[in-house]
């Protein structure tokens, strides 16, 4: 089996079909289809279930994957290692990130990296938890910057300490008694701006106070939702890290407590995957950076 058959059919797997495959591989359909009959008849064995119109693996084509996935990640990670020997820390990085905690971590981290290794370039998507990780687990990205729990059995993760979550107001319609904090029954009557990752949770701590929230509007556009409160529309409930997106005098942030809510910023990477180099010393300086972690015992605290 030659490495190319292995991409082909690994396109094939994670795309789902062998029209999709194609256009990820810029090949012709019907050459693909081949590829994977001539694959099939050389290893004795059927790799893919017949008439579904999604692919579906047989119990062949499973171990075939999950070997292929080890083994690409391997020459992959070869190829960058070699190329990068004598030539210092280069290439490009990509990651993915959700809005919030990529304004805030970001801008500052990628400055340092870049005074540290300036050959280095970057390719950074934006969307949100779900999407990140699927990124991810499709190799479109090595690091990715999440808010979603991640498995502790494909990824290697650093885990930051909790944010607290916010009422973000417009400053004409301030809510609460307290100059600094708002207690969650005291948004009984408020039109409620929220993130679906937190609406589940927050509706349940509202009940257990004995009424029922009025859910205005479930976004997940952090910008978005910032700027329906600078309208007056509602209070958004987001993290404490959402002030970084929108310098505005209109917007006024108190601490949601009785009880608190609170959320937790991920950096996630495959753990079947060899990094990049430059990817490696990114997560270093993360480390060193947001983690008070000397660059030495940068792998000593995954979880």
């Amino acid at each position: 089996m030659e490495i190319k058959d292995m991409r082909a059919f690994y396109a094939i797997v994670e795309e789902g079909n062998i029209s999709h495959a194609a256009q990820r591989l810029d090949i012709a359909q019907p050459a693909l289809s081949r590829q994977m009959k001539r694959l099939e008849t050389s290893l004795g064995v059927q790799l893919f279930e017949r008439g579904s119109r999604r692919i579906r693996l047989t119990d062949a084509g499973r171990v075939l994957y999950s070997r292929v996935e080890h083994i690409l990640g391997m020459v992959d990670g070869t190829v960058r290692e070699i190329t990068e020997i004598g030539s210092g820390i280069a290439g490009s990085i990509q990651l993915g990130t959700i809005t919030t905690s990529g304004a805030l971590l970001l801008p500052e981290l990628i400055s340092e990296f870049h005074r540290c290794y300036p050959q280095v370039t970057y390719q950074i998507w934006e969307a949100e938890g779900a999407r990140i990780l699927e990124l991810l687990d499709n190799r479109v990205i090595e690091i990715a910057i999440t808010r979603t729990q991640v498995d502790s059995k494909v990824y290697e993760s650093i885990v930051l300490p909790n944010e607290p979550l916010v009422v973000v107001m417009n400053k004409d319609q301030v809510i609460g008694a307290s100059d600094s904090e708002v207690r969650m029954e005291e948004l009984r009557d408020t039109p409620i701006i929220i993130p679906l990752r937190w609406q589940s949770l927050f509706i349940a701590n509202c009940r257990k106070l004995g009424f029922d929230p009025h859910i205005l509007c479930v976004s997940d556009s952090i910008v978005q939702d910032l700027l329906l409160v600078k309208r007056g529309m509602g209070a958004a409930i987001l993290p404490v890290s959402s002030r970084t997106l929108l310098t505005d005098g209109n917007l006024h942030y108190k601490k949601l407590v009785s009880p608190e809510m609170s959320t937790h910023t991920v950096i996630a990477w495959l753990k079947n995957r060899t990094l990049s180099s430059s990817s490696e010393h990114f997560i270093k300086l993360f480390r060193e950076m947001f983690l008070g972690e000397r660059a030495q015992h940068g792998d000593e605290e995954t979880v």
